[in-house]
């Protein structure tokens, strides 16, 4: 953790010792030790007392730590995203793959188990719409940079940020042509069946 080193940098700018800087803090010895060496994390408490000895900001005492949090905060959106995606594709394809066989097999129940499945995939989808919104990704190139922990520079995405209306579009034509082929596909099944 970056803190230990900055509370270890100040302390010795102070010419304090570990015992004399934890007597001024109000801890014990071991717990500055601990700080230092990045086995605990100092409390708010301590941390604002730490910043007025030292005399610096909050900001500059934690900097460090605050990018390596929101690293972290990142690699879980990157995780929950990738799970989400594969709930999504999961159920996309059962509903899209056993629809026929389904309604088939077992009439109405079979439409209704595959428009449950369906149901469920569109929830997952707006979930990870959700994600993708506060993350500000929308074109294949954001999210393939997203899910790789990078962002894009500032010329990439202002390319991606004009291509986004035309990929709507493109969108918006091909699901209405992919189901009108589902349409005449289940359309011809039923006429030769």
């Amino acid at each position: 953790m970056e803190v230990g080193n900055q509370i270890k940098k100040y302390r010795s700018e102070l010419k304090l010792s570990q015992e004399e800087l934890a007597q001024k803090i109000y801890v014990t010895r071991q717990t500055v030790s601990n700080w230092e060496n990045g086995k605990s994390y100092p409390d708010i408490h301590s941390l604002l007392m730490l910043s007025t000895l030292f005399n610096i900001s909050l900001d500059q005492l934690i900097k460090g730590d605050v990018k390596v949090m929101k690293q972290e905060i990142n690699k879980e959106e990157i995780a929950r995203l990738k799970r989400l995606s594969a709930i999504f594709s999961t159920f996309l394809v059962i509903s899209i793959i056993l629809f026929i066989p389904l309604v088939k097999l077992m009439g109405i129940y079979g439409f209704i188990i595959s428009s449950v499945s369906y149901l469920v995939a569109c929830i997952f989808a707006f979930k990870i719409e959700k994600i993708k919104k506060k993350n500000n990704i929308h074109t294949y190139k954001e999210i393939v940079a997203f899910l790789d922990g990078k962002h894009l520079d500032e010329v990439q995405e202002q390319q991606e940020i004009g291509k986004r209306p035309y990929q709507k579009i493109i969108l918006f034509v091909l699901c209405g042509l992919i189901g009108g082929v589902f349409g005449i596909i289940l359309y011809l099944i039923e006429e030769f069946l």
